[in-house]
């Protein structure tokens, strides 16, 4: 995919579009008649609509009032990771209270949060990806809606000690160290080169999550991490190691997914809107100054006591990383956040065939999704359109 420029990103002036006015004549309108009517819904319509450079309309921010507090759950901590720092730097520029909304962000962690979100006691969360998105719906039949997918790459990868396989087919009769079980990207990738779990590999359980200990366990030939995360800490302590991307062979997958229930876009379909109109915002201005970004997460993460022990150094690597397969991953002429249902469907498939699913049906990709939400935020230019 082609790299997309970051020239709108870099600029705090947004684009003004001009209000669209109705040829409606009301010379031939008679009071109370259904023409009147009409006239009287348009008007009040249009009193709705968010237009770029222009006040926030009154009736819009009364409805996003009405909304009450929102609350947003992360996916890990405070982390500087997508579906997450996009939701600080927003709250942090005062975006969401620009918007009407009030907005609480609460340290979580993904799979915490599905209960949370599907009985409405939470109404937006950071998802790990749309497939956990979508594996947690079919388990507990949630009506999740995915506002957002701003990764369009699997985040996982397969780290290898220096010199222990020039390819997949070199790991056969190996032991893999695993974090709980493999990540399906990272399975899928292994069962693509004839390589299957218990047949041509074994794994086994690691303990904690420092890779610097992990990788000198001799047992093991490596594990799965994310690409934004045990490779910086390996670099960091100087030690050599090799990756098994699963975007290189093919396998899709996504990251930086954030959803809600269906409950609350129908009950506030304009507050469900803004909500990520000011999260798009912040995600704009996360890539546009990735390290300045990357700071007010770990001062977040600092203020809530740092229970995770996450690092300045750290946080920086995690977002950058992030903010480079985001922006590496959307192809030019597409808005960042919004999914592709083909891609997410082929997500799906390949971790059905992976057990992602159990013995239930491959979810449908597209009725997880309501790209309406995130492309109503857009102007043609692909930029956020934001009020005076």
């Amino acid at each position: 995919m082609r790299s997309r420029h970051l020239t709108a990103l870099a600029s705090a002036t947004f684009m003004l579009l001009g209000a669209c006015s109705s040829d409606i004549s009301t010379s031939a309108s008679i009071p109370g008649s259904e023409a009147d009517t009409a006239v009287a819904a348009t008007d009040a319509a249009a009193n709705t609509d968010v237009i770029a450079g222009e006040p926030f309309p009154d009736a819009r921010c009364e409805a996003n009032k009405a909304a009450g507090t929102i609350t947003y759950l992360t996916g890990f901590d405070f982390a500087a990771a997508a579906s997450i720092v996009e939701v600080i730097a927003a709250e942090a520029a005062g975006y969401y209270t620009d918007l009407c909304l009030d907005v609480d962000i609460k340290a979580s962690f993904s799979v915490a949060n599905y209960p949370l979100v599907a009985d409405d006691t939470a109404q937006f969360a950071s998802g790990g990806s749309f497939s956990e998105v979508a594996a947690f719906a079919v388990a507990n039949d949630a009506d999740f809606v995915v506002t957002a997918v701003e990764g369009r790459t699997a985040i996982e990868t397969l780290i290898v000690k220096a010199g222990k396989a020039a390819e997949l087919e070199d790991l056969a009769g190996s032991t893999i160290g695993v974090k709980g079980k493999l990540p399906p990207s990272i399975e899928a990738m292994l069962l693509g080169a004839g390589l299957a779990e218990g047949v041509n590999f074994e794994t086994v359980l690691l303990d904690g999550f420092d890779p610097t200990q992990h990788i000198a366990i001799p047992t093991i030939v490596g594990f799965p991490g994310f690409k934004s995360n045990e490779p910086g800490g390996l670099n960091r302590a100087g030690i050599g190691f090799q990756t098994f991307d699963p975007l290189d062979f093919n396998i899709p997958g996504s990251f930086g997914a954030i959803y809600t229930n269906r409950t609350f876009v129908t009950d506030h379909p304009t507050a469900a809107e803004d909500f990520m109109r000011a999260t798009m915002r912040g995600l704009a201005d996360s890539l546009a100054d990735p390290v300045a970004t990357a700071n007010i997460a770990v001062e977040k993460v600092n203020a809530n006591g740092n229970p995770n022990f996450l690092s300045p150094e750290g946080e920086v690597f995690r977002w950058e990383t992030d903010a480079k397969l985001i922006i590496d991953t959307t192809p030019e002429g597409t808005a960042f956040g919004i999914p592709d249902a083909a891609m997410l469907q082929a997500e799906l498939d390949a971790y059905a065939a992976v057990g992602l699913f159990g013995d239930k049906k491959t979810p449908d990709a597209a009725s997880r999704l309501d790209n309406d939400i995130i492309s109503s935020i857009y102007d043609s230019n692909d930029v956020v359109i934001w009020p005076s």
